[in-house]
């Protein structure tokens, strides 16, 4: 649907006139108005008129408030220029900052608007163009709008976040954290990893079904904490109630995630062990959300950590899943990790993010290994954000 809309308005190019171009996709689409924006149940759009080169385009886009409302389905920004309509994904996760007069804007308090240069114009080096709006919206679909809002509110209103980036100078901590290449070389290649692994699988297998039916799931939040709660939930009796509200399609009981770098811990006599478990459906664009910069470098600040990435590959195809257990440093993910460059100066080095179709390749194609050079670059520029 998002590539018949593109289709159509670049068919369109040069009408300069947000009405006539409302009307056109309204009437094609079947769209629903609500004051300025228009909106099917696959994508919300609001038209803009531009006297100007597209790019030079100041003029406010959506208040907050009506950005929440369709902010669970791609909402697109159309700058009717005058020899081009220019496209832009405007979802929260793509939104900087509200406008100047939007200082009452706070959590319990969702005031005032955006304006178009406040809409992001590369997250994590992938453009904000129609040909990556599927990709980025993927990504938008990780982060909650309270997330956003949070970080939003922060931006504006030049609030000075209560936390503080994890300081690795302290008592050897950096030492620590630029050897773990090297101990997660080890522990892969100990007899560990393959009990790790082992666990893990026998831990899967043991929920396969239910693990079908919750990668059915439309919200990639629900769904990956679902998955990850079958497989590593710390409470038996809590796993039950959610197996049998899945087999019985009725309403999930509430779920309280770890607050902790990964979603299983597992101790051996010479390696502490985190392990995140991420879901990614294989016929699907998505870019799953990584992990905690912060939290990350902590836990690798102690001598005997490793830290792990579990991937559980849905291919409904085949009404399979396939797993694969590597290091946070194997080579092919750490060159598609990227950053959230819109949390830089923040009391937070951010988190990470995953490109998906990596993650795609790393599950059906094999192992890889860890560049211990290219390994520790990574974690320096981490440190230095």
């Amino acid at each position: 649907m998002l590539k018949k809309l593109i289709a159509l308005i670049k068919n369109y190019d040069g009408i300069n006139d947000k009405f006539a171009l409302a009307k056109i996709v309204s009437e094609k689409f079947g769209c629903t108005r609500d004051r300025a924006i228009y909106y099917t149940d696959y994508f919300a759009i609001r038209f803009i008129q531009a006297k100007v080169e597209a790019s030079q385009v100041s003029n406010t886009v959506l208040s907050l408030s009506a950005l929440q409302k369709f902010d669970n389905k791609p909402v697109i920004v159309c700058i009717c220029a005058k020899n081009e309509n220019f496209l832009l994904l405007a979802n929260t996760t793509f939104v900087k900052k509200l406008s100047h007069s939007s200082m009452n804007l706070r959590i319990d308090n969702i005031v005032g608007s955006f304006n178009a240069p406040d809409i992001i114009r590369s997250w994590g080096g992938i453009s904000n163009i129609p040909e990556n709006f599927e990709e980025l919206f993927a990504l938008h679909q990780n982060y909650s709008f309270e997330e956003n809002l949070s970080r939003i509110v922060e931006t504006t209103n030049n609030i000075v976040p209560t936390g503080l980036k994890f300081d690795v100078t302290l008592d050897g901590r950096m030492n620590n954290i630029l050897q773990s290449p090297e101990r997660a070389n080890r522990f892969i290649a100990s007899p560990d990893y393959a009990d790790l692994l082992d666990d893990l699988i026998v831990r899967t297998n043991a929920c396969k079904n239910e693990i079908l039916v919750a990668a059915c799931i439309e919200n990639v939040r629900v769904r990956g904490t679902i998955i990850e709660y079958l497989i590593a939930g710390e409470s038996d009796e809590v796993r039950q109630q959610l197996i049998t509200a899945l087999e019985a399609c009725s309403s999930i009981p509430r779920l309280i995630s770890r607050d902790a770098l990964g979603d299983y811990s597992k101790t051996y006599p010479n390696f502490n062990t985190e392990t995140d478990i991420k879901t990614k459906i294989l016929i699907l664009t998505s870019t799953p959300k990584g992990y905690n910069l912060d939290k990350m470098l902590e836990f690798l600040s102690c001598s005997d950590s490793v830290f792990m990435i579990f991937f559980i590959g849905i291919d409904f195809a085949n009404s399979a899943i396939k797993t694969k257990l590597i290091s946070m440093f194997q080579s092919e993910l750490l060159d598609n990790t990227v950053f959230q460059e819109h949390w830089a100066g923040r009391n937070s080095r951010g988190v990470s993010q995953f490109r998906g179709e990596a993650i795609k390749r790393i599950i059906l194609e094999g192992q890889g290994n860890i560049d211990i050079p290219k390994a520790k670059a990574f974690i320096n520029k981490i440190i230095e954000m």
